[in-house]
C-alpha cells in the first residue's frame, strides 16, 4: 500500500480540518500524521512544501497542500460527491467551495491573531492589525450565523466552521458565542452528530 504521511500538528485548525475528513471517509487508518515545525528552519517541511506551511501530504513522497486541496484529493479517493458537489454541479460546487473558503478565513484570521500576540513584544502589537483581523471572522461568523450549514454529514463547508470554531473555543483571540447563538447550537449538533471531529480533538486544546 503506498505511505500517506500527514505533516502537521494536532492542534492546527488546518490540520484538523484534514484529519476530521479522512476520519469521515473512512481514510484515517492510511493515514500516518507527523508533526511538522513551521518555525524550524531545519524542519523537512520546507522541502516539501516551499511555503513552509502545514498541513501538508505526502503520499509516496509527492506533496500536496493546502488543506482544501487535501479535502479535494480526498474525497476523489473516496469516489467523489462525499465533501462537495461533483463537477457535473459547477454553481453548487462552486457555492460549497466559497463557504469552505469562508470558514478558512475565519481560522486564518484567528492564527494571525494569536500569531501576533506569541510572537511580537507588547511594543510591536499592532491595535489596528488585530482590529482587522477581528474585523474578517465577525463578519464571516455573522454571515454563518444567519446561514447556518447542515449538521447531518461532514461536508467541505462545515468540516471547515466546526474547526474554526474550536480553534476560537481554545486559543479565543475573539468571544464569539453570546453574539451567534444559532451558530453555537449548529456548532453543540455537529459536534454530536459527526464522530471524527470529537476524535481529532487534540489533548492540548
Amino acid at each position: 500500500m503506498i505511505p500517506i504521511v500527514l505533516r502537521s500538528t494536532t492542534t492546527s485548525p488546518f490540520g484538523r480540518k484534514v484529519r476530521v475528513a479522512a476520519q469521515a471517509l473512512g481514510l484515517g487508518d492510511r493515514i500516518i500524521r507527523r508533526d511538522a515545525d513551521t518555525r524550524n528552519a531545519a524542519d523537512d517541511l520546507r522541502c516539501q512544501n516551499p511555503l513552509g506551511k502545514m498541513p501538508c501530504l505526502l503520499i509516496a513522497e509527492e506533496a500536496f497542500y493546502d488543506s482544501g486541496v487535501i479535502l479535494e484529493l480526498f474525497d476523489l479517493l473516496a469516489g467523489g460527491a462525499r465533501l462537495l458537489p461533483c463537477v457535473s454541479q459547477p454553481l453548487e460546487r462552486a457555492r460549497a467551495l466559497t463557504r469552505a473558503r469562508l470558514a478558512d478565513g475565519i481560522a486564518d484570521a484567528a492564527l494571525l491573531m494569536v500569531y501576533e500576540d506569541r510572537f511580537r513584544e507588547a511594543t510591536q502589537r499592532s491595535a489596528v492589525w488585530l482590529d482587522h483581523q477581528r474585523g474578517k471572522i465577525e463578519r464571516a461568523l455573522a454571515a454563518f450565523e444567519q446561514s447556518p450549514p447542515r449538521t447531518d454529514r461532514a461536508d467541505i463547508v462545515n468540516i471547515g466552521l466546526a474547526c474554526a470554531l474550536g480553534y476560537l473555543d481554545w486559543r479565543r483571540p475573539v468571544e464569539w458565542r453570546d453574539a451567534h447563538p444559532r451558530l453555537v447550537s449548529w456548532f453543540d449538533q455537529f459536534s454530536t452528530a459527526i464522530p471524527a471531529f470529537q476524535q481529532t480533538e487534540s489533548e492540548s486544546a
